[in-house]
């Protein structure tokens, strides 16, 4: 007969998760540098959001509205959807693992693309399900190797749109046939933390899908374009079903009532996204284009429709070179061994002056490592 444990023992499925890795902000010693490690709006949060998020302090010792109501009825009022069907949380993250945890447990699996947002991993050994991961195709998501991938204990499939590493995008005719290809029964959760860096004639038809079929999730965040990371505010839609089951899980006053004001301003805020958006799409041509101009040293950008690049080194300069040098000069990227790639650097779209200076040290690096 076994000895009994000495201790509380936690579920095996739980200590096999690794811990999410934040972007740095500072330098091994502690300097501050140019932070594009984490896909934060480069110009800030707009002088409105602002002024609105500093009303929330003439109520703090009041607890925010459980319900999110308003802000509920200002997001559906701006993507036309029913503020009932509308789940919130604190930061998409929130309502990821409320997906995983309203529909998979042990002896599920979930599926997600090679190269797709960690988060996932995290959330489907949470619930106890097992992450089964479907081969990329150049970086992108592989629709054909997600479906190949589906088994009767499939329950749900995290797709992001545009991808996070990859800034890579799947075209509405894709997602379509995705779904189309998924048992009525099996969950598509697509996580849009980036559409808002798409045009509008790019969007992917994932709200057409959630607002008439059951097993379609969508997810979106105020972290990114709306410069609201730090009040971490996120929001799901998908069916009444659905987010009835999320909401018997989602943690009691999980948004703030400043958060809650300042996204309500900041969805709202239209000059405001398309100035951030018009940003994005200038600066991070450019930065493609400077990255394409290193080829010959062995440096490839993959196409992205986000506010990042993702950069392969595949010459003399390592990635982990890169990263550290690039470290040194004043630049802190994302280097993303933990993610299988060992070889590659996540580079946010800074302000003008960040991108360039950054365009210049790797250009530096390259051409001292021949």
């Amino acid at each position: 007969m076994s000895e009994p444990a000495t201790a509380p023992v936690p579920k095996p499925w739980i200590m096999d998760i690794a811990p999410y890795v934040p972007g740095r902000s500072t330098t091994d010693d502690g300097r501050k540098v140019a932070k594009l490690s984490s896909n934060e709006n480069p110009l800030g949060t707009s002088r409105a959001v602002v002024e609105a998020f500093a009303q929330g302090k003439a109520s703090l010792s009041r607890y925010p509205d459980a319900g999110a109501a308003a802000l509920r009825e200002a997001i559906a009022a701006r993507h036309g959807l029913d503020p009932a069907r509308v789940i919130y949380g604190t930061g998409s993250d929130e309502v990821l693992h409320l997906a995983a945890g309203a529909y998979s447990g042990p002896g599920d699996e979930v599926i997600y693309v090679r190269y797709g947002f960690s988060v996932y991993d995290i959330a489907a050994r949470r619930s106890g399900a097992t992450p089964v991961i479907a081969p990329d195709k150049d970086y992108a998501t592989d629709v054909d190797a997600i479906l190949a991938a589906v088994t009767e204990r499939t329950t749900l499939v995290f797709i992001a749109n545009p991808n996070n590493p990859t800034g890579t995008y799947t075209p509405r005719a894709d997602l379509r046939r995705l779904h189309a290809g998924l048992r009525p029964d099996i969950m598509l959760v697509v996580d849009q933390a980036y559409a808002e860096y798409l045009e509008a004639d790019e969007q992917d038809g994932a709200f057409e899908l959630s607002q008439t079929e059951a097993n379609v999730i969508v997810t979106r965040t105020f972290s990114k374009i709306y410069g609201l990371a730090a009040e971490r505010i996120g929001w799901g839609y998908g069916s009444a079903e659905a987010v009835a089951a999320m909401h018997r899980i989602r943690a009691p006053f999980n948004v703030t009532t400043a958060g809650q004001i300042a996204a309500i301003v900041a969805v709202n805020d239209l000059a405001w996204e398309e100035a951030s958006r018009a940003h994005n799409r200038e600066w991070l041509a450019w930065l493609a284009g400077e990255v394409g101009a290193l080829g010959n040293h062995g440096l490839r950008a993959v196409p992205s429709r986000a506010n990042f690049l993702l950069v392969l080194f595949e010459g003399n300069l390592s990635a982990e070179q890169a990263y550290k040098g690039l470290m040194d000069a004043g630049y802190i990227v994302r280097w993303l061994p933990g993610q299988g790639l060992p070889h590659g650097l996540r580079i946010t779209v800074g302000t003008p002056e960040e991108t360039q200076g950054l365009a210049r040290a790797l250009r530096a690096l390259c051409e001292a490592a021949g």
